[in-house]
């Protein structure tokens, strides 16, 4: 079947297919963005709201802005390393990806203020800036992992005002925080890796990330397996009437054990999961640093976001939300053979 193609003709300038704008803004690689307003909005206590999904689709809007921008600015690097991506094979023009960015970053903006007022723009506009300001200055400095750390942090950090009550703003962000300091610790080491997806890597950087994802890992699991412990342990101490002393010491028997222990096992394969792909993927880089190692290091690190997420939400309580996220990264996995998220 052919592929669609949407005109953007002026005067003599190709047809951009639908599939090459899919490919500018890395399509799929967005499915890795929702769940970091749900970390934070679980975090504050309110998962799912009318707020939080709007603030979903404007960050989505905002990460295909980014990707978009980032072709346009390095289309000169990209005709040499990169001859392959929609800009520097002549499939998108550059105007065309300037544009691009410019309508997602106003469709992002619009949809914060219209689904959480000033309190969305509020989250929305430093998230803006820090965007644009990567990818226009920023990247190839010492500075670039860090913004773009901070970026995805101000991302968890949107969830959680989308989910703030009136006038528990401030409570929110407190809330917020952890999740979104985990979320920005793997961004970092994503950002680092990143920078050698052409010419490989010493291995000292895939050793340095790969400690580094281990430990966001064991930070973000840890908390909800000492909760279900303690929970346990509770649960084995308190009278229960009708119930034998071998049945009270029993997980099972005491609601909130149940539910500790269900937490814990979310958090658990999230986390697990989340090693699994990405750290598997750092250990091959480590082994062999070659470009293309990093480079798929990088592609799973990106899709690495789901099952860190899936945890975190988990963490917060929002177990259900949480597997329905985690479904999401097979489906992630699936469709980035089509479209590189990188």
């Amino acid at each position: 079947m052919k592929d669609r193609r949407w005109d953007v003709r002026s005067g003599s300038r190709p047809v951009v297919r639908l599939a090459d704008l899919a490919q500018l803004v890395r399509a799929p690689a967005a499915l890795s963005v929702p769940g970091d307003i749900l970390a934070g909005a679980a975090a504050a206590g309110r998962p799912l709201s009318g707020p939080t999904l709007g603030a979903m689709g404007s960050s989505v809007c905002l990460y295909w802005s980014g990707m978009a921008l980032n072709d346009y600015a390095d289309a000169t690097i990209d005709a040499v390393e990169r001859p392959e991506r929609p800009v520097p094979s002549g499939r998108v023009p550059r105007s065309t990806a300037l544009a691009v960015a410019g309508a997602l970053t106003a469709a992002g903006l619009g949809l914060a203020a219209a689904s959480g007022g000033r309190r969305g723009l509020l989250a929305a506009l430093p998230l803006t800036g820090v965007i644009w300001a990567y990818d226009l200055k920023l990247k190839a400095t010492p500075a670039g992992a860090a913004a773009m750390a901070s970026a995805r942090t101000l991302d968890v950090l949107a969830g959680a005002l989308a989910a703030a009550g009136p006038g528990g703003t401030g409570r929110a962000l407190l809330r917020g925080a952890a999740p979104a300091a985990l979320v920005g610790a793997h961004t970092y080491t994503l950002s680092a890796l990143s920078r050698h997806e052409i010419s490989g890597a010493p291995a000292r950087v895939p050793a340095s990330t790969l400690a580094a994802a281990t430990t966001t890992a064991l930070a973000t699991a840890l908390p909800a397996v000492r909760t279900a412990i303690a929970s346990a342990r509770a649960g084995a101490a308190a009278p229960s009437p009708g119930r034998t002393a071998a049945t009270q010491r029993y997980l099972g028997s005491h609601p909130t054990t149940r539910s500790a222990v269900t937490r814990a096992a979310v958090v658990g394969a999230g986390a697990l999961a989340y090693l699994g792909t990405y750290g598997t993927a750092q250990l091959r880089a480590l082994r062999e640093p070659s470009g293309e190692n990093v480079r798929r290091a990088v592609g799973a690190g990106i899709l690495g976001f789901l099952p860190l997420q899936t945890a975190l939400t988990a963490r917060s309580g929002a177990t259900a939300a949480a597997a329905a996220l985690g479904v999401a990264h097979p489906l992630a996995r699936r469709l980035a053979r089509r479209v590189s998220p990188t």
